[in-house]
């Protein structure tokens, strides 16, 4: 018998899944469910920015572009959390360019309309501000992370993350993609990702790499990522598997 698909929900989002009822039913009806492919730049630096989104499955960098073309991901977007309100409050410019990493749906709403939202509904500010706080905390740490620990580690953590995001042991992420996450040659990115199956924790496959052993990868990690884990954990109201 085929498989019935789910059509995306914008609870699948867990920030929207968080609010109080009477304040998901003041959005939902400026709320629209979108297809974001993978590739796709949602916003380039200086860019106004026009809508708010809530990632369900889909992963988007933002990603800081030097005037010598040389880029690194500064920060990252998955279904804890959004995008496109928290930079705009002001100038309503992208700080840099926002691109989908991992492809998936999102739920998006009109910055205006949750500009209004947020002046209006004291909850919802109190849910944003809360996000606010986790990821300037997630920001600091990756920032250090980024200084100190090996590529390997950081693509341990970085796997894991994309795992916890899209809920899936298959994951789209190729070497290009990893070397672009963390900022470094796709040739390190080839290294690490050799000696990681050679130790039996993934399987590489064309365009994609399985998880073999979760508990594996998170000995192998650097610390940032149980970090961020309960740091969201404390300030959201995330999955309990979050603090563990």
């Amino acid at each position: 018998m085929a498989q019935v698909q789910r059509l995306p929900r914008h609870q699948d989002n867990w920030l929207l899944a968080a609010l109080e009822p009477e304040d998901l039913a003041h959005l939902e009806p400026d709320l629209e469910v979108v297809i974001l492919p993978k590739g796709t730049i949602l916003y380039e630096a200086g860019d106004t920015i026009r809508y708010t989104y809530f990632p369900h499955d889909a992963i988007v960098g933002l990603i800081n572009v030097m005037e010598d073309g040389q880029f690194v991901e500064v920060a990252s977007f998955g279904r804890e959390g959004l995008f496109g309100l928290i930079s705009a409050i002001v100038s309503r410019e992208a700080f840099g360019r926002y691109k989908v990493q991992v492809p998936g749906t999102a739920s998006r709403i009109a910055l205006d309309r949750m500009q209004q939202a947020m002046r209006t509904r004291a909850t919802l500010r109190r849910l944003v501000l809360s996000y606010s706080e986790a990821l300037l905390a997630q920001t600091f740490q990756t920032a250090s992370c980024n200084a100190i620990h090996t590529a390997e580690a950081r693509c341990c953590s970085w796997i894991l993350n994309t795992r916890d995001r899209v809920d899936e042991d298959v994951l789209p992420l190729t070497h290009a993609d990893l070397a672009e996450f963390l900022g470094v040659q796709r040739s390190t990115i080839s290294i690490a990702l050799g000696t990681l199956q050679t130790r039996g924790l993934i399987t590489q496959q064309r365009g994609g790499i399985i998880i073999a052993d979760r508990a594996g990868l998170e000995e192998l990690a650097c610390e940032c990522y149980g970090k961020i884990r309960q740091i969201f954990a404390r300030l959201l109201p995330m999955p309990p598997s979050w603090a563990s």
